[in-house]
């Protein structure tokens, strides 16, 4: 599977062959820009603490309440129909969140559509491709000079063959056209032209928005919302200043709400607050349960088993890395180091190379990264060490028997058509 994955000329050196220099002037700009990001992410998610932290948090604060202004004002013309959505004539189930990153949505949108496949429907997953290498600039300008057409969408899968890299599609929708022979995945930022596209050329009949709770212009909608239990809401702001893309009371949109990351408990003043702005909604609860190990280059596997006692290094660009470290200590592994990049971070050569001297120097026997980053990592870099990605699946706790049931009730309620609230 790595083998159909494009490569650049710099991804094909070894990592013996790059030799660090953090005073070359891109990296010494590329690390701090990276170090600026890490820091604003660390306020807003409330790791940071003193002054300058706190001179951050209330420049970002008044921004937060612009932002949150501007998103009740674009719902507002939606409902009043100023803006208008369009209808495509078919199932459309959108996977979401009212925060950004960490809530578990991949996982989530990977059962649906494997679930939905398999009772016979011809599925499309469409994705903006967040973090994916866009079209160039002249292009764009180019069609519109010239009153072109807007190009179709992204190809990442026609449900035969992947076609495009995580770079060029985007870390998810590459992860989700890798694991789902037989759904077609589709990256544009216009949803309502992607869905289009996807019934035209390819004849689907079901559509699934990753991450389009946001996206407004598509009518017809089941809006499957996702809450990460552990960090609802974040600290209650909108972005900038905290987690949250639109205010909390905006979860009156959702037609289901799935609790993720739950450890079995109920958490009683969680769903009253949600069914405060939303009643009678019904609450999905599940819980992302680890499957594996899997080698990113030769696709050996390994028990769970194998990390109790084991030293090992973990490194992840992800949202929330808290969990999956979490994880790792869980299942009786010693983490002799730990490194943490940026959302989306695309490692270079030079990055692997010091994540794994400092790994070899302190003695470490495997080293442990997330599905997600593992798309990013060329798998014919030759490693000092071996390395795994933990495989995580979906596993329904309460509000459904199993999976199945859920994907039942959802998607094919009887008696109900497939009507969206707005």
């Amino acid at each position: 599977m790595w083998q159909n994955q494009p490569l650049t000329k710099t991804h094909n050196l070894p990592l013996h062959s790059v030799k660090a220099n953090l005073f070359m002037p891109n990296r010494w700009f590329r690390h701090k820009l990276d170090a600026g990001e890490q820091f604003a992410i660390d306020v807003i998610m409330g790791r940071s603490e003193g002054t300058r932290a706190a001179l951050l948090g209330v420049g970002l604060q008044g921004l937060a309440y612009v932002f949150s202004g501007l998103v009740q004002l674009r719902l507002w013309l939606y409902r009043k129909r100023i803006l208008r959505d369009q209808p495509l004539g078919c199932l459309v189930l959108v996977v979401g969140n009212l925060t950004v990153g960490g809530t578990g949505k991949t996982p989530v949108v990977e059962m649906f559509a494997k679930a939905l496949r398999d009772r016979g429907r011809k599925v499309a997953i469409l994705s903006r491709g967040y973090k994916s290498k866009a079209p160039p600039l002249w292009q764009k300008w180019w069609f519109w000079l010239n009153h072109i057409a807007e190009p179709p969408p992204r190809v990442v899968s026609d449900g035969v063959k992947v076609w495009l890299d995580s770079e060029v599609a985007g870390d998810e929708p590459y992860m989700l056209a890798r694991n789902l022979p037989g759904v077609v995945v589709l990256v544009d930022k216009n949803r309502v032209k992607a869905g289009a596209y996807a019934i035209k050329q390819f004849g689907c009949d079901t559509l699934i928005l990753d991450d389009g709770y946001q996206y407004l212009p598509l009518k017809g909608r089941l809006n499957l919302l996702l809450i990460d239990k552990t960090n609802p809401f974040g600290n209650g702001f909108t972005l900038p200043r905290g987690i949250l893309r639109e205010p909390i009371k905006h979860l009156a949109r959702a037609s289901y709400v799935l609790l993720t990351k739950s450890k079995g408990v109920r958490d009683t003043e969680l769903e009253a607050m949600i069914h405060k702005f939303n009643p009678g909604v019904e609450i999905i609860e599940c819980a992302h349960q680890p499957q594996y190990l899997q080698h990113i280059a030769t696709g050996e596997r390994l028990p769970l088993t194998a990390l109790a006692g084991r030293k090992i290094g973990a490194f992840s660009g992800i949202a929330a890395p808290e969990g999956f470290e979490a994880f790792l200590r869980e299942a009786g592994a010693h983490l002799a180091t730990t490194r943490r990049f940026v959302d989306h971070h695309r490692f270079t050569p030079q990055d692997l190379m010091d994540v794994f001297a400092e790994a070899q120097a302190a003695g470490v026997e495997l080293m442990i990264t997330t599905e997600k980053d593992a798309v990013r990592i060329n798998a014919s870099e030759k490693t000092t060490i071996p390395c795994y990605y933990l495989r995580l699946e979906i596993d329904i706790l309460r509000g459904a028997a199993d999976f199945q049931e859920a994907v039942s009730k959802i998607c094919f309620p009887l008696g109900e058509t497939f009507g969206a609230r707005r």
